[in-house]
């Protein structure tokens, strides 16, 4: 299992907006917004039913990108270090 270097402070990653391409901030791992105990969850625990295809396969982080401009989100799949 490697570690995500933007959960622990090594990266800074920036992201577009695909719809006015303002700079997005990073809000934290996706599955932490599930419900009120999921940050509290396992991460490989919640990368099995966070609804993206193959992440504990692949070793990536989901991450939650949001647009304070135009309120558009996505998620961003971070590369996982060894």
């Amino acid at each position: 299992m490697g570690y995500c270097p933007v959960c622990n402070g090594l990266e800074q990653v920036y992201q577009a907006c695909p719809s006015c391409g303002s700079s997005m901030a990073e809000k934290g791992r996706w599955f932490d917004y599930f419900d009120e105990y999921s940050a509290y969850m396992p991460i490989n625990t919640m990368k099995l039913f966070d609804g993206i295809k193959d992440d504990l396969k692949q070793e990536t982080c989901p991450h939650l990108f949001y647009c304070e401009n135009c309120n558009e989100d996505t998620v961003m799949l971070i590369k996982e270090k060894i």
